[in-house]
């Protein structure tokens, strides 16, 4: 299995304060890993230096694409907590569309294979038949679902996922779960989550983060690494 992302020896801190120390972890294709660790302990500063949101003091953060070494990789992201404001007037099929902006050129309108592939998403978050609707008429779980189209729609290698099942109403907690395994067989997935019994039940490995890193392979060690 080739090696998507090495987080080399990361250490970093916002003003100052160190908040993770000599982090360590690799992430291959079609790996699930699963972060879990206590409030304030890293978990989302660990995603925000993989997405180059926040530079690290010391270490670094690579990227692999068959075996090379490249600039970067194509990576969905779908936040804890979302800035789009519901207020604002567009609709379920813009919003998982914008997850296509980068590779759309400027001024022109989507390919015929990028709609195909827009509504193909909107298909599988079950939102095919709100897909003109506003998205202030949503609930907050079909709004996570547009969220979570917007961050796959652009079939990324490594998808992130921070607290996904958040806002993820229970009518569609099963579908939300079974999209994530068939997801996993096209990208890697990096998913923190307070939940224990669903990172239990997806994930193939467990990284517990408290400043620094216990990175734990084997899911029956789960309970030592809590403990």
């Amino acid at each position: 299995m080739n090696k998507l992302v090495e987080v080399d020896h990361i250490t970093a801190a916002y003003e100052n304060k160190v908040v993770l120390q000599d982090i360590s972890v690799d992430i291959y294709e079609q790996d699930f890993l699963g972060i879990i660790g206590p409030n304030g302990g890293g978990k989302t500063t660990l995603l925000k230096v993989i997405l180059g949101l926040l530079s690290p003091l010391s270490g670094a953060v690579r990227f692999y694409a068959d075996g090379q070494s490249v600039p970067s990789l194509r990576i969905g992201y779908l936040p804890q907590m979302n800035m789009i404001d519901k207020k604002f007037p567009i609709s379920v099929r813009e919003v998982v569309s914008s997850g296509l902006s980068s590779e759309k050129p400027r001024f022109r309108s989507f390919t015929k294979e990028q709609n195909r592939q827009i509504d193909e998403v909107v298909a599988r978050m079950g939102l095919a038949e709100l897909a003109s609707r506003p998205i202030g008429s949503l609930s907050g779980g079909q709004f996570q679902r547009v969220l979570l189209g917007r961050s796959i729609v652009s079939r990324p290698q490594v998808l992130i996922l921070d607290e996904p099942a958040s806002y993820v109403d229970k009518h569609f907690e099963t579908q939300f779960n079974q999209l994530l395994h068939e997801i996993n067989k096209e990208s890697a997935i990096i998913l923190v989550s307070h939940d224990m019994a669903t990172v239990r039940s997806m994930v193939k490995n467990i990284a517990y983060i408290n400043g620094t890193l216990q990175y734990n392979p084997a899911m029956d060690m789960l309970q030592p690494l809590m403990s």
